[in-house]
């Protein structure tokens, strides 16, 4: 029997020896995960990255051929232009509808007898910029079709901002706003 207690005490002396020391390979595991878990989270800033502001917010208004003609792309204004009532922003596209675009003439104004009849003309312009808008009377069914083409891909392409309305419909609508 000495043996076996002679045996006994030496595993319990190993055992114990194990047992007593800090440093075995799951404590240095779990030690390494609280050490850097704890850098990690004291060594960051605490001071979060601004949010980058998009562009202001487009409002539909309505516009008459005055008060939409400054929007012709100059000093850094956005673009805008006109088809059958419908006012689109195209200052993305800046290159083409912007000064020095080979459709400049168009910014700020009702492009739609110009789109229609294929013309980069001014006289397809409304010179009458308080007069009634271009009814687009005179047009056949192929600058009507043409027309409609170019609408679609503006609808597509483009933001519609407002509508444009003749100088005496606008005067006619804030009369009645203001009578109410």
């Amino acid at each position: 029997m000495d043996y076996v207690q002679h045996r006994v005490v030496q595993e319990a002396a190993k055992e114990a020896s194990s047992i007593s020391t800090p440093f075995t390979p799951l404590n240095i595991i779990l030690l390494s995960v609280v050490f850097y878990t704890a850098y990690s989270t004291f060594s960051r800033s605490n001071t979060a990255p601004p949010i980058a502001r998009g562009p202001p917010p487009k409002v539909f208004r309505t516009y008459t051929p005055r008060t939409l003609l400054p929007f012709n792309g100059e000093n850094g204004q956005p673009i805008f232009f006109a088809v059958r009532g419908r006012v689109f922003d195209v200052s993305n596209g800046r290159n083409f509808y912007g000064p020095g675009g080979p459709y400049s003439n168009f910014a700020g104004r009702d492009a739609s007898r110009g789109l229609a009849c294929h013309s980069f003309d001014t006289d397809m312009l409304t010179e009458d910029l308080d007069g009634p808008l271009d009814t687009l009377e005179g047009l056949g069914p192929n600058e009507m079709e043409a027309l409609q083409g170019w609408e679609e891909t503006f609808t597509g392409k483009y933001d519609i901002v407002g509508k444009l309305v003749s100088v005496a419909d606008y005067n006619t609508t804030k009369a009645a706003e203001a009578a109410q």
